[in-house]
């Protein structure tokens, strides 16, 4: 499958990875309990952080990056997707949050964990504890081409099964985690700016531990 003329005409306006990211910003953070690819995104104008990857993978092709995915990953909460772009060797990120600092990131980490470290301060939940422990490999969403992932929703299953078999990477020891502070109520009020309390996870519902 093929992009039509006018989404064709729609990625146009997405000339640059930030003008994606402004894209993003620009819809609701979707709470509902589907995947959206990146057609069915454009339609329904709303996602959540898959569904955002995915799609910024999707707009980042057109601009000749390699539609390239990585995961973070959490305890306590929801992991989170972002899409990757490099210019000059250096890491740059696109991501939907429903948390004002799991967005865009420019391109200036000389490797994915560094990236992934720019998260840290700004991934925590509800009850003020960070979070964020690991990242994954990266993910080219170029091997998913036959099962035309950026217009077929049911695609979208096939990219998260993936996903759970990849390699991952921790970033924090024991020791650091056990030594973690609660973050102080500027950084939360910031970081929660915007959210749509509907989409945020409750660690006590979900019974997840560290």
């Amino acid at each position: 499958m093929e992009w039509t003329v006018s989404g064709l005409k729609f990625f146009e306006k997405l000339a640059v990875p930030e003008k994606i990211q402004f894209f993003l910003d620009s819809i609701p953070y979707s709470t509902d309990p589907i995947y959206r690819s990146p057609r069915s995104v454009i339609r329904d104008r709303r996602a959540h952080c898959f569904d955002g990857a995915v799609f910024a993978a999707a707009a980042l092709s057109e601009l000749g990056f390699p539609p390239v995915i990585i995961e973070l990953k959490a305890v306590r909460d929801d992991d989170h997707m972002l899409a990757l772009f490099r210019r000059k060797g250096y890491w740059g990120a696109i991501g939907k949050s429903n948390c004002a600092g799991l967005r865009y990131r420019e391109p200036i980490y000389r490797t994915l964990r560094e990236l992934a470290l720019s998260y840290f301060e700004f991934y925590f939940n509800i009850k003020s504890e960070k979070t964020l422990r690991g990242y994954s490999a990266t993910l080219n969403l170029g091997i998913f081409d036959k099962y035309a992932w950026r217009f077929n929703d049911e695609a979208m299953d096939r990219i998260a099964d993936k996903l759970d078999t990849i390699r991952h990477y921790t970033l924090l020891t024991k020791s650091m985690i056990s030594h973690l502070a609660i973050v102080d109520s500027r950084t939360y009020a910031a970081g929660m700016y915007g959210a749509d309390e509907e989409g945020l996870y409750d660690p006590d519902k979900a019974g997840n531990g560290d």
